[in-house]
């Protein structure tokens, strides 16, 4: 309980309600896929998130998504639900969207041999947002 404590005090004020902001939308994340599955939940993230103007990041911002990132990977860890890789992208896709950045919502697998492993990210102006998200490929989207 104490390292935790030592982290939330950490963070500065406006970092802490982006915290809980994270640990919410997490939750509505897990619902809204329970209840509507992927594809509706994705849908209706990018309707609500839509910007009528959508805009390259700068450095800034792709530093802000980063900080963005690693907040929602620690509510994901510590928060009410399991927060997957699929949740805190689904969150982070429509959080930049909503400030009229263009993210890039990734699926894909591990790119080494081994055991298949699945997984979900964000990229920003083609740069991933977590060091965690490295050494995934993208699934190839061709039409069959």
């Amino acid at each position: 309980m104490g390292h935790r404590l030592d982290g939330w005090l950490a963070l500065d004020w406006p970092e802490r309600r982006r915290l809980i902001a994270c640990t919410v939308g997490l939750a509505c994340m897990h619902a809204a896929l329970a209840i509507f599955g992927y594809a509706r939940t994705r849908k209706t993230v990018e309707r609500w998130t839509r910007h009528p103007h959508p805009r390259a990041a700068t450095e800034t911002e792709i530093a802000g998504a980063k900080a963005m990132a690693r907040l929602a990977a620690i509510a994901g860890r510590h928060g009410a639900v399991e927060a997957t890789c699929l949740r805190r992208s689904l969150l982070l896709h429509g959080w930049l969207r909503r400030r009229g950045l263009r993210p890039a919502l990734q699926l894909g697998v591990m790119e080494r041999p081994g055991p298949f492993q699945a997984h979900a990210w964000i990229e920003l102006e083609g740069q991933r947002l977590l060091p965690s998200d490295e050494g995934y490929r993208p699934f190839d989207r061709k039409e069959g």
